[in-house]
Formats: C-alpha cells, structure tokens, sequence
C-alpha cells in the first residue's frame, strides 16, 4: 500500500485541536481511497520555546526535509512568546529553508455558509510570494533607546522570484479561468512594484490565452468587496497577498474557513499546508475552534500529494456538513460535532 510521511506540527492554542480533527479525517479519506499516511508529532511551538529558548530544534529543518509533506495548525501565543519571535523562529525559515514560494489561498462560499457580501457566486485563487518582498527580513536598528533610533525595513525582490511567482499564477489561471490579477501599487512604489508589472507584461506574452488585468493594492481591495466574482486568480507580494487574503477569509465567512498551502512547485522538499486562522488563545479552553480550515488545509495537501480523488471525498464531506449548517456560525458548534459530521458524510 502507497503510503506518505507527514510531519505534524500542532503547533499552540487551538492548532492543536484542529490539527487532531484534521488527522482524523483525512486518515479516514487514505483508508477508503487505499493508501496510507503516517504521521509524526513535532511539538514545535511557544511552549517548546519556553523550555529550549527556540521554536523548534538546530536541526529542525533537517528533520522536516525527510517528510512528503508538513500539516501545521497554528503559531504563536503573544502573550507569553512575542509574535515576531515565534514566527521568525518557525513558520518562515520552513517556507524559505524549502523554497515554498507559492501561498495559495482559496476563497469561496462553501454551501450554508453566510458571506457579509451580497455578492455569493465567487470563486478566487490568491497566490501571494511567500519568499521575499516586504518579509525579506533585511534591515536593522540603530542608536536603539534614544532619541535618534532609527529602524529600516528593506523590501527584496529579485527577477528570479517575481517571474516565478507570476509564472505560477499564469499557470494557475490556465488550469481555471483563464483570467490573472496582478497586484502591486505602482503608482507610489516606482521601484520594486514597477519592477514587478515589467515582468508581468513580458511574461504575459507567453500567455496569449490569459486575460491579464493590473490592479494597485487599494483598488484590488476595493473591488475584492465590490465585485469578487469578476476575480479568478489573484497574484500579489508577500505583503500585499497577506492583506488580501485576511480580506478574502472574511468574505467567504471568515478565517474558521480560510485554507492555506504553502508550495514549493519544483516538489524540491515538501511543502507545508496550514490554516490561516492563528492560534486564537482566548478560545483555546472552550472546545468550539472552527476545523473546517484544517481539513480544507488537509485537502490541499492530499491534492498536492496526487491524491486527487481523496482530496475532493474530504471537501464532498465539509460541503455536506456545511450545507447542513454545521460548522457555519461561529461558536455554535463544538470542534468535535463538526469533526463528526464530516466524518460521517465521508463514510
């Protein structure tokens, strides 16, 4: 029997209830579509900093590169581990040290599900540089505690991950739609994002078959809320993509549904699949953490893997949980309740 090593990372607060009820469910998918996962517990996380003083050990990465893939469930606990420690210390030397430079982040309604939006007939890819740009981390501080400190914080991009990342999403467009976005802000940025709509246009050509439209990040935004459905594939800088996908979490009825991947496309070393909620520590004692982003997140990743028919049993089963309004309020439901219902739609 097919079988493939995933490392999971639980991670603090309520990643780890997610990442349990995801684990369940998608072992029940494997099984019944005939192959296996094995999966080992890494407990990287704000607690394992407060015991070692880092998030996760010197050969950490070195450990992960032996796994088909990495499922996270949330990083950080800010108050007890600063956010800028905890995800400088885990979640971005994982994208980098593997080169997982496409975040793809799906928006769209699942059945039963209320949006803010009139508008409910969406459909849209965003995939945000995951590398570089904005969270580059080149800079530094100085005269640090006086009046005269100063701190700079240098954007990086390079042709090599500009054309990539657009690449990806050409690609991407040509798989759905055939229509790209490109997101920057041009207009004041005459550098870096002039840079990037240079490449979008020569990059373009080789595309004849996708519609190419410009957007400035405000306008993008604007029109995310106005028009969503006139969107398809979305491709923005890392900061920007964040942005945009937070604003996409909430149109699609908010982050308890919003799934992530974190790619690395050459399939060079394995790509990690996460939900974007956070760690959401208030609630973390309460037992009612949405895991629908989780195994949405789940799902991503036994795509990726090739296992295609086990990835659309596993979102089959969360649109018939949802249809039946579960798991679509906040709060409602209890993180086990939820679980229970895709399992039993899953068979």
């Amino acid at each position: 029997m097919k079988s493939y090593k995933i490392a999971l990372i639980p991670g603090d607060g309520i990643g780890v209830a997610v990442i349990d009820a995801t684990w369940e469910v998608l072992d029940r998918a494997a099984r019944g579509a005939g192959f296996r996962l094995e999966g080992t517990p890494l407990p990287w996380s704000c607690d394992f900093y407060e015991k070692t003083g880092a998030m996760m050990p010197a050969d950490g990465i070195e450990t992960l590169r032996g796994f088909d893939a990495i499922l996270l469930g949330a990083v950080g606990w800010p108050a007890r581990v600063p956010d800028s420690v905890s995800l400088h210390g885990l979640l971005l030397p994982i994208r980098k040290a593997f080169v997982q430079y496409a975040n793809i982040r799906p928006h769209r309604l699942l059945p039963g599900v209320q949006g803010p939006l009139r508008a409910s007939a969406f459909d849209i890819l965003c995939i945000r540089e995951n590398t570089e740009g904005e969270y580059a981390g080149a800079g530094g501080r100085v005269h640090n505690g006086t009046a005269d400190e100063v701190a700079v914080e240098t954007s990086i991009f390079t042709r090599k991950g500009v054309e990539r990342i657009l690449r990806f999403g050409f690609e991407q467009a040509r798989k759905r739609r055939g229509k790209l976005a490109s997101v920057t802000k041009s207009n004041a940025q005459k550098y870096s994002m002039v840079f990037w709509d240079e490449i979008t246009a020569r990059l373009a050509a080789e595309y004849p078959d996708v519609e190419v439209t410009n957007y400035h990040i405000d306008a993008m935004a604007a029109r995310m809320v106005m028009a969503p459905e006139s969107l398809d594939v979305v491709v923005a800088s890392n900061l920007f993509g964040d942005i945009l996908t937070d604003l996409g979490a909430a149109i699609q009825g908010g982050l308890g549904f919003a799934a992530s991947a974190n790619i690395n496309p050459e399939r060079s070393a394995p790509s990690m699949f996460e939900p974007v909620h956070g760690s959401a520590p208030d609630i973390t004692h309460l037992g009612i953490a949405n895991p629908i982003a989780a195994i949405w997140s789940g799902a991503m990743m036994l795509e990726h893997l090739g296992e295609t028919a086990a990835a659309e049993a596993v979102m089959t089963a969360v649109e018939a949980a949802t249809a039946r309004s579960i798991g679509t309020e906040p709060g409602k439901h209890k993180t086990t309740d939820i679980t229970a219902a895709v399992l039993s739609a899953l068979g």
